[in-house]
Order: structure tokens, then C-alpha cells, then sequence
């Protein structure tokens, strides 16, 4: 997918997934969903699941 600088958050929005269920890694490190990305990154989505 090519996309330009943006947030994390607006990139899984614009994709189909809620920000609120996955924890991203960014080039390899776990990063906060108002972290930029762009082209040159590798983008790790890990989804949470959790019930009760």
C-alpha cells in the first residue's frame, strides 16, 4: 500500500481497523497509534483479544 507521512491511527482507520484493538510495531518497536508512518516503515498489526 502506498501511503504518504500520516499517523498510525489515521493508517488503520483508512485501512478497516479500530485503533482500539490492535498494538502496532513500528520498524520493530511497539509505538503509540499518534506515531507518523510512512513508505520506508514496516508496520507489525497485533491484534488484543481479551474477554471476561
Amino acid at each position: 500500500m502506498e501511503i504518504t507521512e500520516m499517523p498510525i491511527e489515521d493508517f488503520l482507520e483508512e485501512i478497516g481497523i479500530n485503533p482500539v484493538e490492535v498494538i502496532i510495531a513500528k520498524n520493530g518497536k511497539i509505538v503509540p497509534e499518534d506515531e507518523m508512518v510512512s513508505n520506508d516503515d514496516e508496520i507489525k498489526i497485533i491484534m488484543v483479544k481479551h474477554g471476561g
